[in-house]
């Protein structure tokens, strides 16, 4: 799965800046658990989660699509966008809990792809099963 690969590898470089970004706020606010009430790691907690959230579903879906022979297109167009889509997501909720364009952008892409993915995976086992 050599789509998957490229996907996941930049999605889990992603989540390691995440991480470290959670580890350098509980260190500079000096909160070994929680958030210890601090907004900023208590944003940071949250980007780091919901990333955590949404990305093994999105991959686990894109490996069937890709595992059931779907477009190569099709999944590097999924890839890119989730990718894109998880960027900006963590752009716009780092910056501030309130809705703003990019965290709106970037949910609605990850949308998009999840549910692209589903509905291409569901499609793909009807058409084999009328077809067996």
């Amino acid at each position: 799965m050599p789509i998957l690969a490229l996907y996941s590898g930049l999605l889990g470089l992603i989540l390691i800046y995440l991480s470290y970004n959670v580890v350098g706020n509980r260190k500079k606010f000096e909160v070994g658990v929680g958030d210890g009430g601090n907004h900023d790691l208590r944003r940071a907690i949250r980007v780091h989660g919901n990333f955590t959230e949404y990305v093994p579903i999105a991959l686990i879906l894109l490996a069937v699509f890709e595992t059931n022979q779907g477009s190569s297109l099709v999944a590097h167009i999924a890839g890119i966008t989730l990718v894109v889509g998880r960027l900006l997501h963590a752009h716009g909720l780092g910056k501030t809990v309130k809705a703003s364009s990019s965290r709106v952008l970037g949910v609605l892409l990850t949308w998009i792809v999840i549910v692209g993915l589903a509905g291409f995976n569901i499609y793909q086992f009807v058409a084999n099963q009328l077809l067996s």
